[in-house]
């Protein structure tokens, strides 16, 4: 549903919940500018019966009744639309109260501390906490990032944006143009996944290498949003966890523990060097710039030469 009906929709909603009388249309055109910016009074009535359908295959009961003036009037009585009580068992407050917790730190706070209100009202009882009912350790998801609340926006709206992003083996920020999808926390680490305009592909960006502001752009997005973002997946081949391939590698003694953790492999070679085989994935290339000197990439020749590009293009930074 397109944005600008959501909000028509939302407004003749909240009008006919609001008023205490019938309103005939003359007076609900008046009283939403979308209506008044129809045009001709054919287009409004074609509009408004379209809404009107639209509200009550919502489920929004609408009576359409005789006003004192004889016109035809609408109003839809709270009493008839007012959902049930809602029942939450243990577990199920447990877990939106986890849900609300976890963004103690965002600007959200606020929002979140009265959802957890709510939830104790709805039979979270005061003196349950909702990590120990269940015998967890309380999960803790920092929101330090500046970037991360216009970016929740912007995926909320469907708003492309524009910053500044310096990637972990680049020398200088760039400018880049994506059309947000979602975010997600992994490893301590906020995430975005999105499509990236410039390089007309879909990337993964980490939050904390975006510098300066996050910038709105006009316009709607010119890619399809998939059902699925796999933000995790892609991290996580970042870090060679997903992995169907082996390098070869000589490494400094002494140096790259967290690459000798991965090795399936080693032995030693002399004159202060020694050679691993790791698990080869996307990403490797960009981990391995950063042991610098101390690592020599000895196969496959595609990861070699990636290694050798990155490492030249620092150089050039």
């Amino acid at each position: 549903m397109a944005i600008a009906k959501a909000e028509r929709l939302m407004n003749l909603a909240l009008c006919l919940l609001g008023t205490r009388r019938p309103l005939s249309k003359r007076e609900l055109r008046e009283s939403i500018e979308a209506y008044l910016e129809a045009g001709s009074p054919d287009s409004f009535n074609r509009m408004f019966e379209r809404d009107k359908d639209d509200l009550r295959e919502l489920g929004l009961v609408i009576e359409t009744v005789e006003n004192l003036d004889g016109e035809v009037g609408y109003l839809a009585r709270r009493d008839s639309n007012r959902l049930p009580p809602i029942t939450l068992d243990a577990e199920e407050a447990a877990a939106l109260g986890l849900a609300a917790k976890v963004w103690q730190q965002a600007r959200l706070a606020g929002a979140a501390s009265g959802a957890l209100q709510k939830l104790r009202a709805a039979g979270l009882p005061e003196d349950v906490d909702p990590y120990e009912a269940h015998g967890a350790l309380e999960p803790r998801i920092p929101v330090h990032e500046a970037a991360f609340e216009p970016l929740m926006l912007a995926c909320r709206d469907r708003r492309p944006v524009v910053f500044e992003y310096r990637k972990a083996t680049a020398a200088r920020p760039e400018p880049r143009t994506v059309e947000p999808w979602a975010l997600e926390c992994w490893r301590g680490h906020w995430y975005l996944a999105g499509w990236d305009r410039d390089r007309g592909a879909e990337r993964v960006f980490r939050l904390s290498r975006i510098t300066g502001k996050v910038r709105s752009r006009g316009g709607s997005f010119t890619a399809e949003v998939p059902d699925v973002v796999t933000v995790r997946e892609t991290v996580a081949g970042w870090a060679g966890e997903i992995a169907d391939r082996t390098a070869r590698i000589r490494l400094r003694t002494g140096a790259g523990y967290p690459l000798r953790a991965k090795a399936t492999a080693a032995r030693e070679l002399g004159d202060g060097w020694d050679e691993l085989e790791i698990p080869y994935g996307h990403g490797l290339d960009a981990w391995l710039v950063e042991f610098g000197p101390d690592v020599v990439v000895l196969e496959p020749a595609e990861l070699r030469a990636d290694v050798v590009d990155r490492l030249r293009a620092v150089a050039k930074g």
